[in-house]
């Protein structure tokens, strides 16, 4: 699944929603210079919102269609996994991921951050959790239990998405005090933020979700229906609650 997202590059970068400036403004004031190494960038998404803010970044990415979309926006990037990246002796002020650190092995992934960071170098990884209005959230669960019944995932309404990423963000601050790479004490950070989507906007965006890249048309159309049925009996658009949480650590010593 991981590399299933690149199928539609183009919808994954229009759809997916950026960062909170607050977050991109963190993340450079705590970092000691401007470059910065973007893990499983994706399409550039926040590479572009770094690079805004001042940054030099280098983007690494296994899905070669998503890291061509991010060449094409002015995203350097080499394709590869973030475990098998050869820095080549390059060294970076901050490696940072967005909704990509559940794809990296939560151990080697800060090692390796460990080794490319310079001394006072900030490690950031970071994601969305979000909480549509129950009713569309419910369709959604409907539908995709009708159309795939046996799939691993249970399409339960994702209103409890905050505590399921709760639970992956301190799984994340785990796996930095486990690496014992020279990290300081992982810091969490939140921020809190909402959306207005019509009823087409989120019809857009669910394709580039985890469950639905892999789904025949005829069953992801069916899926859709469902839900829009649901927007439409909200008035055709609803206000989607984000909270973005990061995790985050600065590499100590002075080599």
């Amino acid at each position: 699944m991981a590399e299933s997202f690149g199928v539609d590059a183009e919808r994954y970068d229009r759809t997916r929603p950026r960062y909170p400036d607050a977050l991109v403004e963190r993340i450079v004031a705590a970092s000691p210079g401007p470059h910065v190494l973007d893990v499983g960038c994706g399409t550039g998404i926040e590479a572009r919102q770094f690079q805004a803010a001042g940054c030099t970044v280098l983007g690494v990415d296994p899905d070669a269609r998503m890291a061509e979309f991010a060449r094409r926006t002015g995203v350097e990037v080499e394709v590869t996994t973030f475990e098998a990246w050869d820095p080549a002796g390059r060294s970076f002020d901050a490696v940072v991921a967005g909704q990509a650190w559940h794809w990296v092995d939560p151990v080697a992934g800060v090692v390796k951050a460990a080794r490319v960071l310079r001394p006072g170098g900030l490690l950031a990884v970071f994601a969305h959790a979000f909480a549509p209005p129950a009713a569309v959230a419910e369709a959604f669960a409907t539908a995709y239990r009708r159309v795939v019944p046996d799939s691993p995932f249970n399409g339960q309404p994702p209103k409890q998405a905050l505590d399921v990423y709760q639970a992956m963000f301190t799984t994340f601050a785990d796996g930095i005090r486990e690496a014992d790479s020279g990290f300081s004490d992982p810091e969490q950070w939140r921020f809190d933020w909402e959306q207005r989507y019509t009823r087409d906007e989120w019809l857009d965006l669910l394709p580039t979700t985890g469950g639905l890249t892999r789904l025949p048309a005829d069953k992801l159309a069916e899926v859709l229906a469902g839900v829009g049925t649901a927007i439409d009996a909200l008035g055709g658009g609803f206000t989607m609650s984000y909270t973005t949480m990061a995790v985050t650590a600065s590499r100590t010593g002075a080599t």
